[in-house]
């Protein structure tokens, strides 16, 4: 079936789609690589901030409000089962990556970023250009649950065990961590404030504050790009970044195959289980001390192998 696709390749592969889901991608990208030439340190610093208390919670809390979540009672399920396979195939990975001076902080970034993809970003950007807005209810649940489960919850642990400081903080210090994300907040008074009406004024507001987040985060990333320096990572950091963008949605989106899923609904658990490292790790590396240069190459080696990937992910499952 997959070989039938891939014959039928100018039928599937739609250049137009292609173009509106890379012009985002690489035009805010790009901005951040420029502004990053001259601005200050502080810059990324601040966005990353805004975005973490503001701009993420923003977009959950409306997509909260617009998405209904009743048809898709097994999105959930499957972001946690990537996060798992992310985690066990990162182990896999290690043994092939880890240098002669990696330590655990090398292997509990390396795991962080084989598992977090960035799907509240660029996923919703890229399942926005290629599919169709009928499944768009599926590409935010799996954004929701994977950052829920993933970034906020799993990943806390991770980096907590993983990292270089000497006071391990105690379990219930993780477990009040993970319950005061604002996001997580902004997602749960969206969802139980969906019955009460706004102006439309408010909503169209709201709507347009997404795709404002949207370009501020890519900026971001941009920014962090062109801060890099060294390449001392680069073995581990291409490792973790082909398992990110390659094995690990091959294996999603065969898995929805083998389950019956086909066009949209398969291209979008695709997409989303693919998608690059996610900007989250850095604030991970900053509060437990990881390796930030194996993060940040991951982040850009993954972006980079996102735009080779994409077409391929197009042929073999749209």
């Amino acid at each position: 079936m997959l070989l039938t696709d891939s014959l039928n390749f100018w039928s599937v592969f739609h250049l137009g789609d292609l173009a509106n889901a890379y012009f985002p991608l690489v035009l805010w990208t790009g901005v951040g690589l420029v502004i990053s030439r001259f601005a200050s340190a502080n810059l990324s610093k601040y966005l990353g901030v805004g975005l973490y208390w503001v701009g993420v919670p923003l977009q959950l809390f409306v997509l909260a409000r617009h998405t209904e979540f009743s048809d898709t009672p097994y999105i959930p399920y499957v972001a946690i089962a990537t996060l798992v396979l992310s985690w066990l195939l990162a182990l896999i990975g290690w043994q092939f990556a880890k240098r002669e001076d990696s330590d655990r902080s090398s292997l509990g970034s390396f795991i962080l970023a084989t598992m977090l993809g960035n799907t509240g970003f660029v996923g919703l950007t890229l399942t926005n250009s290629l599919t169709s807005s009928t499944y768009t209810d599926w590409a935010v649940l799996y954004s929701i649950a994977s950052n829920v489960a993933g970034n906020y919850g799993i990943a806390v642990f991770i980096a907590s065990y993983f990292g270089k400081s000497d006071v391990k903080p105690p379990w219930w210090k993780l477990i009040l961590n993970v319950a005061t994300v604002p996001s997580l907040w902004a997602f749960a008074i969206g969802w139980y404030t969906r019955p009460i009406g706004l102006p439309q004024s408010i909503e169209s507001a709201l709507d347009t504050g997404i795709w404002i987040t949207i370009a501020f985060a890519l900026t971001l990333v941009g920014l962090r790009l062109g801060k890099i320096e060294k390449w001392e990572s680069l073995k581990p950091a291409a490792i973790a970044a082909g398992l990110r963008v390659g094995l690990v949605p091959l294996a999603i989106g065969l898995g929805a195959t083998a389950f019956g899923l086909r066009d949209d609904p398969r291209l979008i658990l695709t997409l989303m289980s693919g998608t690059p490292t996610g900007l989250s790790v850095l604030i991970l590396a900053e509060v437990y001390n990881l390796d930030r240069d194996l993060l940040i190459s991951t982040i850009a080696l993954s972006f980079v192998g996102l735009i080779f990937a994409l077409p391929i992910w197009i042929v073999c499952f749209s």
